[in-house]
């Protein structure tokens, strides 16, 4: 079952400059931050409130650390901005498996290691009205 909305993930071209402006506009913090080779990015995550089952809502700010990722890809076709939705669960593989049975397509056969060691997995976005969606088990309450 679906929890909370976990983050909203915003593609940039700067992550400094970017974080700098959430900072100074909206006094958000940045509370983790990493690079994820796999995916070829350098994310901060700024967090946004707790929520009522021991989560977090957050922004993820997404630079490209590489042209070939998908990231750098979005950004080249359509600029900064809100790159996809995540979603709270406490059993990805179990949700991702319902949701496909619904005749979602799942983009990855296996949950992949996302950000602060959670387990994560996208929706195609043509299934989902056009937003890319991700189901998030934060590693503190997953597997």
């Amino acid at each position: 079952m679906l929890t909370r909305i976990d983050h909203i993930g915003i593609a940039c071209f700067d992550l400094d400059k970017t974080v700098e402006f959430y900072r100074a506009t909206y006094g958000f913090e940045v509370f983790h931050s990493e690079v994820n080779e796999e995916q070829g990015v350098r994310e901060a995550m700024l967090k946004i409130n707790d929520t009522g089952d021991g989560g977090a809502s957050y922004l993820q700010l997404l630079e490209p650390t590489r042209e070939d990722s998908t990231v750098a890809k979005w950004l080249a076709k359509n600029g900064e901005g809100v790159h996809h939705i995540a979603f709270g669960t406490a059993d990805v593989d179990g949700d991702a498996a319902d949701i496909k049975s619904k005749g979602v397509r799942v983009l990855y056969e296996e949950p992949r290691i996302g950000s602060m060691g959670s387990r994560i997995t996208f929706l195609h976005p043509k299934d989902c009205g056009g937003v890319l969606t991700e189901l998030v088990t934060s590693a503190t309450t997953g597997h």
